[in-house]
């Protein structure tokens, strides 16, 4: 087996090259003909935002708009009418939404035929027809739903910003590694995020990662549980972790709790991605190893429970530094 540097390395890497073919069109109340408009068409990285896309659609579908002159920064993009949110990365979003399977690698040949066979193809975001089809809205912006951007993105990087300084308060006890990162810094992980470059991302969270004179404590970790688990689950969620969580509009509930790097009982060991869920919400996770009642998905596969948390947080955390792990009940 490759030296943990080696597969935290490679992992990371392929988590980078991860993306997702979209299908994007005009809602038909946005739209001045009677016919669709052309679609647009894009791969895009999984860990890049949607929010960021707003100026090359406004330029596209101009030609179709019935006030073109409306801000690129006004739109919202919707999937099967449920608004999508700007602060949820693209990749994390199909997962909680799309319904697509989660890629399982010990189910890769019985995907591969079922793909011959009923025209799927296996993505990054499993065994799913492709692409993954969303609308764009200049009108009706669901103010209770999403967060209003601006002109300037001024809005998306504070949000990112405020999410990058939770993560390393989380990691830490403190957010005084993120808060003194020089504006240089600042701006170049900014900078990195909107390219999606992967080597000018890292020359800075490495030093978000091994800050100097403090102990790293806890993995920064949030749940995404469908809304028949979060019903399940109200009353047996630990006290800690309910405290945290928060009922999202719709469909979709979060839960944090903080999950320190090892276990102290009965001796120290590695906190697993299974210890962890079962910590956290037993009911859902009763078994440490095996996913029994629901699978926890991560960056569209599905995440072996006994993954070591440290590694994959340092491998597979988003760029706001959190591992988002969406739960898909198993049936």
């Amino acid at each position: 087996m490759p030296p943990p540097t080696e597969r935290i390395a490679s992992l990371q890497s392929k988590i980078w090259s991860g993306s997702l073919p979209l299908e994007i069109r005009l809602a038909a109340s946005d739209s001045r003909t009677y016919t669709d408009s052309d679609p647009y068409l894009i791969q895009y990285p999984r860990l890049s935002y949607l929010a960021f896309l707003l100026p090359r659609l406004h330029a596209f579908f101009v030609p179709w708009l019935i006030t073109p002159d409306v801000p690129a920064h006004e739109a919202w993009l919707s999937f099967e009418d449920v608004p999508l949110k700007w602060h949820y990365p693209a990749g994390l979003l199909y997962d909680l939404y799309s319904g697509a399977e989660p890629v399982n690698l010990d189910r890769r040949v019985e995907k591969e035929e079922a793909s011959a066979s009923h025209g799927t193809v296996e993505t990054a975001g499993g065994l799913a027809p492709i692409p993954w089809r969303l609308t764009i809205h200049y009108t009706d912006f669901p103010d209770g739903q999403l967060i209003p951007l601006d002109v300037e993105d001024k809005t998306m990087r504070d949000t990112f910003t405020n999410a990058m300084k939770e993560a390393d308060f989380v990691r830490n006890g403190t957010a005084r590694t993120a808060m003194s990162l020089s504006k240089r810094d600042s701006d170049s992980l900014w900078q990195a995020v909107l390219s999606h470059d992967r080597a000018r991302f890292n020359d800075i969270n490495t030093k978000l990662l091994s800050p100097p004179g403090l102990e790293l404590r806890h993995v920064p970790i949030k749940i995404y549980l469908p809304t028949s688990a979060s019903q399940t689950t109200s009353e047996t969620i630990p006290e800690e972790s309910r405290t945290t969580a928060a009922a999202a509009t719709g469909h979709i509930r979060v839960v944090q709790a903080l999950i320190p790097l090892q276990l102290s009982s009965p001796r120290p060991q590695p906190q697993t991605l299974g210890t962890a869920l079962n910590s956290t919400l037993p009911a859902i996770f009763p078994s440490r190893r095996n996913p029994l009642l629901a699978q926890p998905v991560l960056h569209g596969a599905a995440a072996p429970m006994t993954a070591n948390l440290a590694e994959l947080s340092r491998a597979a955390a988003y760029t706001d530094g959190f591992l988002h792990v969406a739960v898909v009940m198993l049936r």
